[in-house]
């Protein structure tokens, strides 16, 4: 199957401000793209391209670095990805690893980080997991609970918001439903890392409140990375990673060294099929929108 990818995101500042960017496809998905990438970062003055650069930071994300002019910039592209259109990875006899045989290269993701409080969670979940089997049904029944235990909610959405405070609040957006599950499965000394990426409502009952864009995590389990999701707590098709990091502060997808006004944020993730009609994507009828502080 082939999937289209687009956004259009519009900030403005009032002054030169650098910004790192983290929005488009993984680097694992190069050979994916069919069509694209078609991506572009232009001024909203006069539209004249901006010069940007490219790297790669310490957990394989590709990153673009530039300086956003005064005025502000928009940040947009279309492409297409070949996806299998095959679900999630499930594998029930996915087993734990005791920690001092975990490889090293994992432990970064059993420690406490920004938004997941490891050590302020850990007596709860030992509570609540103990006596779970441990291995694919105890990540299952930590996304059982926390599923159940937020409320999803646009309106509610708080960039600032940790793992702590999404289980005391119980309410929140797919950020805080993964931030959640990964220190959850961190206090039961399960590598979890936290990713986000486009994913439409692609052959799957229409979403009343959707989300083109999404965060769910990755466990550590058999000496295997699978998938999960909190949020939706089903297999999904579709899933285009865009980022992984320790939490959201790792993989921001507009970072800004100085203040920035979010004027637009536009996104479409949408199956590619002979008969469907693809809005444009600077098309605000037809686009889903999706606030930025509550995208990943």
């Amino acid at each position: 199957m082939e999937i289209r990818c687009c956004y259009r995101i519009e900030v403005v500042c009032s002054q030169p401000t650098p910004a790192i960017l983290l929005l488009d496809p993984h680097p694992s998905r190069d050979a994916d793209i069919v069509n694209g990438p078609h991506n572009a970062v232009t001024s909203l003055t006069d539209a004249r391209d901006i010069p940007r650069g490219e790297y790669t930071d310490g957990f394989g994300n590709r990153c673009r670095r530039l300086v956003v002019p005064p005025g502000g910039a928009a940040f947009t592209n279309d492409l297409i990805v070949r996806d299998t259109g095959t679900g999630d990875q499930v594998d029930r006899h996915a087993r734990e690893a005791f920690a001092e045989d975990l490889p090293s290269e994992v432990l970064t993701y059993m420690l406490s980080s920004r938004y997941c409080e490891v050590d302020e969670l850990s007596a709860t979940a030992w509570q609540l997991f103990g006596t779970t089997a441990p291995g694919w049904e105890r990540v299952q029944r930590i996304c059982n609970y926390v599923n159940d235990r937020i409320r999803f909610d646009y309106q509610c959405a708080r960039a600032t918001r940790t793992a702590a405070q999404a289980m005391d609040e119980q309410v929140g957006v797919c950020r805080d439903f993964t931030h959640l599950a990964v220190a959850l499965c961190r206090c039961m000394n399960i590598p979890a890392r936290y990713c986000n990426g486009f994913l439409g409502d692609i052959r799957v009952p229409r979403d009343p409140t959707p989300m083109d864009y999404n965060a769910w995590f990755e466990a550590y389990l058999g000496g295997n990375w699978y998938t999960f999701d909190a949020r939706h707590n089903v297999p999904r098709i579709g899933r285009i990673l865009v980022a992984r990091g320790r939490d959201a502060a790792d993989i921001p997808l507009i970072h800004t060294f100085g203040p920035h006004i979010l004027q637009k944020f536009e996104v479409i993730t949408q199956e590619v099929t002979a008969d469907c009609q693809l809005p444009q994507g600077r098309d605000k009828q037809a686009a889903r929108r999706l606030e930025l502080r509550g995208a990943a």
